[in-house]
């Protein structure tokens, strides 16, 4: 058979088609494998399996590329809106005046939350967790809306999106108000996204606020570099359980979680940490260079250098390093963690050991130096992650629904206990 694999079990062989993608990425189609031959294939962590075919974000590791829609990531990280990339995500082009415009005016007018979403959120513990607040938060949408439930209001997805897009940079702001024993700022629906978000984040009360062009341009770019990044924790689980055809509140809620752990959108926060302990451990960056050199002995590990996907430059470092450059010129911190960052930076770009093994910072490092400089406390540097990551989370969902996936259900290869005897509690 032309364009298929052939694969032989047990003496029988069994051809699958191939796929090509529009960039060339190639895969078997097994999607009848079980039904053919009797076996699954295992693969841990999903490493070499499609799940599904999109037409939303390119990301080619070996050589440091990442597109949205066809897009390369430097030419919407230097010229477009935060509001422009989500629309292109979500919609699959680039907005009209018009149809920007639509877009824009719509979010402004529903960046209110429910009063009784105050009281949810007045019900958590003071230090409760940014995150956990977030993901119920957001779930809880779905009690507010209820016309959510119905699967087949399709009309009603749009009114969806822009209430999450809306609402989403709304309640990021009260953990943070609270965390400081300061009133809530509601939004400001003259003022466009990311000013609207910094007024709520850093407003008081007493005195005015003036939103600072290059911090707002730094939040713009960061924003864009997280709003999708392919078939991730994040993104595939919130496919995952959109795929029950639960809501697009509960799907997000999911994603929320999925992103606060440490090994995924967790891992700017790790950054600051680390450097915390190096600053406490005396600030010598090059001890701590050599420990990492010798992490096996040591134990100490460099977090924000090397990326799991890109096996070059993460090419999201690149553009946010310039972002970070400016805020730390403009705002003129004088932070002695910020210090420590910019020597592990000078060495990693320049130290063969680095060098050879491709280690360079990547974005969860000047992500991480920049919500440092802004003020950022570390535990709401993941919900800064999730409201970039909400476009493309979105997007994901929509083009799932778009595509009548299947609900997901893997396999497994079980290991348990074969067929035994029931006992009852007294021979046991």
């Amino acid at each position: 058979m032309a364009n298929a694999a052939e694969l032989t079990v047990d003496g029988k062989s069994y051809s699958f088609p191939t796929l090509e993608g529009s960039e060339h990425e190639k895969a078997f189609d097994i999607s009848n494998l079980r039904d053919q031959t009797g076996y699954v294939t295992l693969d841990r962590g999903y490493k070499n399996t499609g799940a599904t075919q999109s037409g939303i974000t390119f990301l080619d590791g070996e050589e440091g590329i990442l597109r949205y829609r066809g897009y390369s990531i430097e030419d919407l990280a230097s010229k477009a809106s935060f509001l422009e990339v989500a629309y292109l995500l979500i919609y699959g082009e680039l907005p009209t005046q018009d149809e920007f415009a639509t877009f824009e005016t719509a979010i402004r007018r529903h960046t209110l939350v429910n009063e009784d979403m105050r009281k949810i959120f007045d019900g958590f513990p003071v230090n409760a967790h940014p995150m956990a607040v977030l993901s119920s938060l957001v779930s809880a949408m779905s009690a507010f809306y209820p016309d959510s439930y119905d699967d087949t209001a399709e009309a009603s997805t749009d009114q969806h999106i822009i209430r999450l897009m809306a609402k989403l940079p709304t309640i990021a702001t009260w953990s943070y108000k609270r965390s400081l024993g300061h009133p809530i700022n509601y939004p400001k629906n003259n003022l466009d996204y990311i000013p609207n978000f910094l007024n709520m984040m850093f407003a008081l009360p007493v005195e005015d606020y003036k939103v600072d062009p290059v911090v707002a341009e730094a939040l713009n770019v960061l924003l864009i570099l997280h709003a999708d990044h392919e078939q991730n924790c994040s993104t595939s689980t919130v496919r995952l359980v959109g795929s029950s055809k639960a809501n697009l509140y509960s799907s997000i809620s999911a994603g929320v979680s999925a992103l606060w752990g440490p090994l995924h959108g967790g891992a700017n926060q790790e950054v600051i940490e680390m450097l915390e302990e190096i600053k406490n451990g005396g600030g010598d960056v090059n001890k701590y260079i050599d420990m990492a050199k010798n992490a096996k002995t040591t134990g100490f590990r460099l977090f924000g250098f090397g990326h799991r996907v890109y096996k070059n430059f993460d090419p999201r470092a690149r553009i946010i390093k310039k972002a970070a450059d400016d805020v730390l010129a403009k705002l003129g911190v004088n932070d002695p963690v910020l210090e420590i960052a910019k020597g592990l930076e000078e060495a990693a770009l320049n130290d063969e050991y680095f060098v050879s093994r491709k280690l360079y910072p990547n974005v969860d490092f000047y992500s991480g130096i920049i919500y440092r400089a802004l003020g950022i406390p570390t535990n709401m540097f993941t919900v800064m992650f999730a409201i970039g990551r909400l476009p493309g989370w979105i997007a994901q969902w929509k083009e799932m629904r778009e595509q009548k996936e299947p609900i997901g259900r893997p396999r497994q290869i079980y290991t348990g206990a074969t067929l035994r005897e029931f006992k009852s509690i007294e021979q046991r």
